[in-house]
């Protein structure tokens, strides 16, 4: 009885030491107690029973987690709620933990027993981009695309039937819910299951009242009318918790915003600096109407920090090639095949004016407005920017792309301005186009 006591006791006294070294990260203590006694490393913790390789990847010690992995630790070990070390690192930001765990092999597909979750719904639940970066690199891998999918794991559903990015929604990460929607997050997901109404993205940004996430979700084409469970838009879940913001730019009454058209081939195989300066000119379009509504619900306007970015673009601009339809934006997005180039403005309205309808099939994209021929590609255009003699010699007149061989007479040119859109979408005054003829 009491050799047995004192086995109890030297197993506590191991614990006392165990833990903390594992908390800190003190490598030497803890492989010299491994070296004296392996058995240590399946020792756990009080009633969470966490293992050395949960708290080594909870506290961010990368040493101490290689040497743990080197010894063939199980690395999905699970604690008392079936959470995994890797999803411990997620939780609390240790990027380089997990990093370190998937490598090592540990499965990005496992769920908690708490809500059933996955490791990505942790990374959007407490922000941690780097990690949800990670975690969605991985699922790029063969084991995942094999046995789930990429789409399927990036909308996979807890158990209330929230995605990852109804929690980024919800608790106020427009950076996660970038990264969630740029990977084929679906932005109308319903919480509901079986056909039953529930709570999108939507629903969640407006509850939270976050008007990053509430602009970024309607410019990815979240629906404003779109019902929750208790029959409620988003613009009533704002109003109930009085985020007054959110709820005027989710008014149905107000103006409508512009959408990113993700259902143009040539968008979805836009390279990344072409791509961010569309977003650019999307948030820059939105802005203005935001600032009208915000302005008639008598609201001072939302801080973006865009205005010293603006000074600067329009100083830079008229050093350059200003765009033949706007004759007011430089020039920075070539088409091909044809190579005629605009401004980002004047492309995305391009884009966003005639695009593809899902229900059909076999309708044909937008054209360059200058040719009339199909737009295969859109690429950062190369500037070339006005040598200053050519500014004095003619100071009042805009410079045209060397590539553009339209009229301002012309059929193609007629048909751009009498759209009307390009005008009002870029925040612009689309008459400048006539005062120009005349």
């Amino acid at each position: 009885m009491g050799q047995r006591l004192s086995c109890v006791q030297q197993q506590h006294e191991e614990h006392g030491v165990l833990f903390p070294a594992l908390a800190s990260g003190e490598l030497e203590v803890v492989e010299a107690m491994v070296e004296e006694d392996p058995t240590v490393l399946e020792h756990t913790t009080g009633c969470d029973r966490l293992s050395p390789l949960h708290v080594a990847a909870a506290n961010g010690r990368i040493e101490v987690l290689s040497m743990l992995l080197d010894r063939s630790f199980n690395v999905d070990v699970l604690n008392r709620h079936k959470q995994t070390p890797l999803m411990l690192a997620v939780m609390h930001g240790k990027t380089g933990c997990v990093e370190k765990l998937i490598h090592a092999g540990a499965s990005i597909l496992m769920f908690d027993s708490i809500r059933r979750r996955t490791c990505l719904h942790y990374a959007a639940y407490y922000g941690n981009i780097d990690c949800l970066k990670v975690i969605l690199s991985a699922a790029h891998s063969t084991p995942v695309a094999d046995s789930w999918g990429f789409a399927r794991f990036v909308n996979i559903r807890d158990g209330n039937g929230a995605t990852p990015l109804h929690l980024a929604a919800r608790h106020r990460w427009p950076e996660c819910l970038h990264a969630l929607l740029d990977n084929g997050a679906l932005v109308c997901a319903s919480t509901g299951g079986y056909g039953y109404p529930g709570s999108t993205p939507l629903h969640m940004a407006a509850r939270g009242g976050s008007l990053d996430c509430v602009r970024m979700l309607l410019a990815w084409g979240a629906d404003r009318l779109q019902l929750d469970s208790s029959g409620k838009i988003p613009f009533s879940v704002a109003l109930k918790h009085k985020h007054k913001a959110c709820a005027a730019l989710l008014d149905p009454s107000s103006a409508a915003p512009l959408v990113w058209p993700s259902p143009l081939k040539f968008i979805s195989e836009l390279n990344q600096e072409a791509k961010a300066l569309l977003e650019k000119a999307l948030q820059e379009a939105n802005r203005e109407r935001e600032k009208t509504i915000l302005k008639e619900t008598d609201m001072p306007p939302s801080p973006l920090n865009s205005e010293s970015e603006d000074d600067n673009i329009a100083s830079e601009a008229s050093d350059m090639e200003l765009c033949c339809i706007c004759f007011d934006q430089a020039c920075t997005i070539e088409v091909r095949p044809c190579g005629h180039q605009m401004c980002a403005h004047c492309t995305l309205a391009l884009c966003c004016h005639k695009k593809l309808d899902p229900a059909t099939t076999g309708l044909s994209g937008p054209v360059c407005p200058f040719c009339r021929g199909s737009i295969l590609q859109l690429l950062v255009a190369k500037i070339n920017k006005i040598s200053d003699t050519e500014v004095e010699s003619s100071p009042m007149k805009p410079r045209r792309s060397r590539k553009s061989n339209f009229s301002e007479g012309s059929s193609s040119f007629k048909s751009l301005s009498a759209m009307g859109s390009f005008g009002r979408i870029a925040g612009r005054n689309s008459g400048k186009i006539t005062d120009e003829k005349q």
